[in-house]
């Protein structure tokens, strides 16, 4: 079992920018890889990043070069640099990880493949 607890959303302007942070407590190394995704109402959920143990990223189209994640190998603490935010940002924010096993695709920003999740964080961006 692992635990996740978000913090760190708030509100904030077009333009600005807000730091997000993860961290992971319990059964920690059986997981590979961690992410962090958001859902706005009516709205899929969306992968916007994975992070894993060998510090290899992946990002989505929409966040790619505005938002940055970076964490510890022990996959204990990750976090979510979002600058230049804009209002189509506003979305829950939640943080994901996925458990070491053969198969799939280690950076992968399909929700079901994750088996862990926080409460999420509210973000949002006003015009």
């Amino acid at each position: 079992q692992v635990q996740l607890v978000e913090s760190g959303g708030g509100s904030v302007q077009a333009g600005g920018s807000l730091r997000l942070s993860c961290v992971a407590s319990g059964n920690t190394p059986s997981t590979e890889t961690m992410a962090w995704f958001r859902q706005a109402p009516g709205k899929e959920r969306e992968g916007i990043g994975s992070w894993d143990n060998f510090g290899y990223t992946r990002y989505a189209n929409s966040v790619k070069g505005r938002f940055t994640i970076s964490g510890d190998n022990a996959q204990t603490t990750l976090y979510l640099q979002m600058s230049s935010l804009k209002p189509e940002d506003t979305a829950m924010y939640y943080c994901a990880a996925r458990r070491r096993r053969e198969g799939g695709r280690r950076l992968t920003l399909m929700a079901s493949e994750y088996e862990y999740w926080g409460q999420g964080t509210q973000v949002t961006v006003s015009s």
